[in-house]
């Protein structure tokens, strides 16, 4: 059966669209004013705006201290950078005495006819130099006699061992070798003795 719209019950409920300001329609109502935005919606917008604007502050924040950042680090490698052309050299104008010094021993023994003298003066600047490497941590590995050592020897070649020679002892060395501090610089190239 179809009602008519007079059979229809009466109905107490006003519904009230608050979404007028969206769609442009005046929408006036007797507590708002045509053309204004709800409380609300004005304080949704005001805190948003708000938190925009926070948001762009720690936005430049990160940018100036990117910048910062980066503006440091590239200070800190030139001056990391100049400390270790400083450092070089400083070491090349010690080593440079060594080489006057070698230039001196040339000259003397150019005038003499004595080999002991040259040979004395070039002695005394190995020692010189060596003393100045001293001077930077750098010492020679002492391996005549020591037992074969792998870590700090290199073996070039196995003689065989006398009666008084313990095994894998060094016998022989063929290069020096020297350490920095702890750790191996080169190793010495060595001759070790084998029993048979």
């Amino acid at each position: 059966m179809h009602r008519s719209q007079d059979d229809a019950p009466a109905s107490d409920v006003k519904v009230v669209d608050r979404r007028w300001w969206a769609r442009g329609d005046s929408g006036e109502t007797a507590d708002q004013p045509a053309g204004t935005k709800p409380t609300y919606v004005e304080e949704l917008e005001a805190r948003l705006a708000e938190k925009d604007r926070v948001l762009q502050s720690y936005i430049e924040q990160y940018k100036t201290a990117t910048s910062e950042f980066e503006a440091a680090r590239a200070r800190s490698r030139r001056e990391v950078a100049r400390e270790v052309e400083r450092g070089k050299r400083a070491i090349l104008v010690d080593l440079l005495d060594v080489v006057d010094n070698l230039d001196r021993a040339i000259e003397a023994a150019q005038g003499a006819t004595a080999v002991d003298g040259l040979l004395h003066g070039v002695d005394m600047v190995r020692r010189q130099f060596l003393s100045r490497l001293e001077g930077y941590g750098i010492s020679e590995i002492q391996a005549l006699g020591q037992p074969f050592d792998p870590q700090h020897h290199e073996a070039v070649s196995v003689v065989p061992a006398s009666n008084n020679q313990p095994d894998d002892s060094v016998v022989g060395i063929v290069r020096r070798g020297y350490r920095i501090g702890d750790e191996v610089l080169r190793p010495a190239l060595v001759a070790v003795a084998k029993r048979t």
